[in-house]
Protein backbone atom coordinates (compact mmCIF):
# COMPACT_ATOMS: atom_id res chain seq x y z
CA UNK A 1 0.00 0.00 0.00
CA UNK A 2 1.19 3.41 -0.70
CA UNK A 3 2.21 5.63 2.13
CA UNK A 4 0.84 8.62 0.23
CA UNK A 5 3.48 11.16 1.41
CA UNK A 6 2.20 14.74 2.62
CA UNK A 7 4.80 16.82 1.17
CA UNK A 8 7.40 17.37 -2.09
CA UNK A 9 10.78 16.41 -0.89
CA UNK A 10 12.63 18.80 -2.71
CA UNK A 11 10.65 22.01 -2.20
CA UNK A 12 8.51 20.70 0.54
CA UNK A 13 5.21 21.78 -0.49
CA UNK A 14 1.42 20.16 0.88
CA UNK A 15 0.68 17.49 -0.86
CA UNK A 16 -2.52 16.18 0.49
CA UNK A 17 -3.50 12.37 -0.24
CA UNK A 18 -5.83 13.62 -3.14
CA UNK A 19 -3.86 16.14 -4.68
CA UNK A 20 -3.40 15.60 -9.02
CA UNK A 21 -0.04 17.66 -8.46
CA UNK A 22 2.12 14.37 -6.57
CA UNK A 23 4.18 12.85 -8.68
CA UNK A 24 6.05 9.04 -7.34
CA UNK A 25 8.67 6.87 -8.97
CA UNK A 26 8.70 3.51 -7.90
CA UNK A 27 10.26 3.97 -4.46
CA UNK A 28 7.25 6.16 -3.66
CA UNK A 29 9.91 9.26 -3.34
CA UNK A 30 7.38 12.34 -3.66
CA UNK A 31 7.07 15.61 -5.54
CA UNK A 32 5.20 18.37 -6.84
CA UNK A 33 4.79 18.20 -10.46
CA UNK A 34 6.39 21.68 -10.44
CA UNK A 35 9.40 20.34 -8.95
CA UNK A 36 9.26 17.19 -10.83
CA UNK A 37 9.21 18.57 -14.34
CA UNK A 38 11.26 21.86 -13.51
CA UNK A 39 14.33 21.44 -11.56
CA UNK A 40 14.53 17.56 -11.72
CA UNK A 41 14.09 17.07 -15.43
CA UNK A 42 11.63 14.26 -15.33
CA UNK A 43 13.42 11.60 -13.49
CA UNK A 44 13.90 10.99 -9.39
CA UNK A 45 17.03 12.33 -8.16
CA UNK A 46 17.25 9.80 -5.57
CA UNK A 47 17.09 6.96 -7.44
CA UNK A 48 16.71 7.84 -11.32
CA UNK A 49 13.95 6.52 -11.95
CA UNK A 50 10.30 7.47 -14.04
CA UNK A 51 7.61 9.59 -11.85
CA UNK A 52 4.50 9.35 -12.55
CA UNK A 53 1.29 10.41 -10.98
CA UNK A 54 0.78 9.46 -7.77
CA UNK A 55 -2.60 7.62 -7.45
CA UNK A 56 -5.60 8.74 -5.59
CA UNK A 57 -7.14 6.45 -2.77
CA UNK A 58 -10.99 6.88 -2.68
CA UNK A 59 -12.33 8.70 0.33
CA UNK A 60 -13.63 5.23 1.69
CA UNK A 61 -10.33 3.82 2.11
CA UNK A 62 -8.45 6.73 3.08
CA UNK A 63 -10.74 6.41 6.30
CA UNK A 64 -9.69 2.93 6.56
CA UNK A 65 -6.03 3.11 5.35
CA UNK A 66 -4.87 7.02 6.15
CA UNK A 67 -2.04 8.84 4.52
CA UNK A 68 1.38 9.39 5.98
CA UNK A 69 2.31 12.62 7.84
CA UNK A 70 5.54 12.31 7.90
CA UNK A 71 7.22 14.67 6.15
CA UNK A 72 10.28 13.94 3.86
CA UNK A 73 12.56 16.40 2.76
CA UNK A 74 16.31 15.72 1.02
CA UNK A 75 19.17 17.16 2.15
CA UNK A 76 20.53 20.11 0.26
CA UNK A 77 23.66 18.77 -1.71
CA UNK A 78 22.33 15.13 -1.99
CA UNK A 79 23.24 13.09 -4.39
CA UNK A 80 22.02 10.16 -6.40
CA UNK A 81 21.45 6.88 -4.38
CA UNK A 82 21.63 4.70 -7.43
Amino acid sequence: MLELRPNCENCDCDLPPGSKRALICSFECTFCIECAEGALGGSCPNCGGEMVRRPIRPPAMLARFPASTTRKLRPPGSTRLA
